[in-house]
């Protein structure tokens, strides 16, 4: 059986995998927010942090998936991963059809469509689900917190507890 066949196969017993792919870097509560509602909609949720090579993160690939895996563990049909190909490859590889994407606002929108339509183009098997913040997180971004956080400011409301504890042990540790 092909990996195109294993996702129908998937879709006709009702079975239903997403990807959320992200930096995560690190993971908020806006964040949480499209985790935790996508996991109500789908069997499976992979959350996938992304390893760029080119960005210089605060946390590793392996911090990030850690984080997640503490503020997911009540979700048990949240998966924590991490690639550094291509998300099409990904996608293919874990034979998952559906990308998750969290939209803030108009400027969210234009740059996911961009994204979403190269997927498309890239395979024609894949699809994008959208998905609206919540509007008390429609501003928030990883790197609004980063950057409260590496002043000292607070960011109990925009972090899960762990989330704010690893932080700030970044941000002690950092001259």
């Amino acid at each position: 059986m092909d990996e195109k066949e294993q996702v129908i196969v998937f879709e006709q017993h009702g079975f239903r995998a997403a990807v959320y792919p992200g930096s995560f870097d690190p993971v908020t509560n806006g964040h949480l927010d499209i985790i935790h509602r996508a996991a109500k909609v789908f069997d499976k949720l992979i959350v996938a942090v992304l390893n760029n090579t080119s960005k210089n993160p605060l946390f590793t690939v392996d911090e990030r998936k850690e984080l997640l895996r503490q503020v997911t563990s009540d979700l048990p049909n949240v998966e924590i991963d991490s690639f550094r190909d291509l998300l099409i490859n990904y996608m293919k590889q874990k034979n998952v059809n559906l990308i998750v994407r969290g939209l803030r606002a108009v400027t969210d929108f234009e740059y996911e469509l961009q994204m979403a339509s190269t997927n498309r183009k890239l395979s024609e098997d894949i699809e994008t689900f959208f998905m609206t913040s919540t509007p008390q997180y429609s501003y928030l971004s990883s790197s609004i917190v980063k950057e409260i956080a590496r002043f000292h400011g607070p960011v109990t409301d925009l972090v899960p507890a762990e989330v704010e504890k690893a932080l700030r042990a970044k941000y002690s540790a950092k001259p």
